[in-house]
């Protein structure tokens, strides 16, 4: 059955084909996975500027790697292909910043030294305190760093950096101490050894006919 009507034919088991992403996707949707993989949208320059954009956004810490290291600018690669009306801002952007390094320094964007860099950065990565003539690097910047941080917050090593838990299970150990303290309360000592542990997550809880939980 599928929904609340009985059908004629059982829904045919879907096959994973070799390429593209699996999880059960149709021939169809790998072939289209298949053709994004297979093409360069990017060229070898643009990637550079990309790779160090995106690790100016999201940069390597004590903790927590740089966005080029997780794969980062090949996701936006893919977004680029998947979401083509993105292209044509993206591109635009990128040749912005040779423009504008050529006006402010005399010399392409990939030749900037770090300091050079941030400064045509901040041209538009501050959108309240951007000058209308950048309006429109504004706006791709903010592209820029919108598929920066889906990229990198998709990834196990984004999860950890936002310390994001998920659908983990919880063990109930009690009111913390703090909150009982505040109110004035105190938990019985009788009960301290029996709350769940996370070792015991298998073990079924018994009452007694009083309704006291006695293991």
């Amino acid at each position: 059955m599928t929904g609340c009507a009985p059908e004629d034919k059982a829904t045919p088991q879907l096959n994973l084909l070799d390429g593209g992403t699996k999880g059960g996707r149709i021939e169809e949707e790998i072939r289209r996975d298949q053709a994004s993989l297979s093409d360069e949208f990017f060229s070898e320059e643009e990637m550079k500027k990309i790779k160090i954009l995106v690790d100016t956004i999201m940069p390597k810490d004590a903790t927590s790697p740089a966005a080029s290291e997780i794969g980062v600018p090949d996701f936006i690669e893919f977004i680029m292909k998947d979401q083509p009306a993105h292209q044509t801002p993206m591109r635009g952007g990128l040749m912005w910043l040779d423009f504008e390094s050529e006006e402010k320094f005399g010399k392409s964007f990939l030749a900037l030294v770090h300091e050079e860099l941030i400064a045509i950065v901040d041209l538009v990565a501050w959108p309240e305190s951007a000058t209308p003539e950048y309006e429109g690097g504004v706006r791709w910047f903010n592209m820029l760093r919108n598929l920066t941080c889906s990229g990198y917050f998709s990834t196990e090593a984004g999860w950890k950096y936002m310390d994001y838990k998920g659908n983990q299970p919880n063990v109930w150990d009690g009111v913390p101490q703090e909150v009982m303290d505040k109110h004035g309360f105190k938990l019985e000592e009788k009960y301290i050894a029996l709350y769940l542990k996370p070792e015991q997550r298998g073990k079924v809880a018994k009452w007694d006919k009083e309704g006291n939980l006695i293991g």
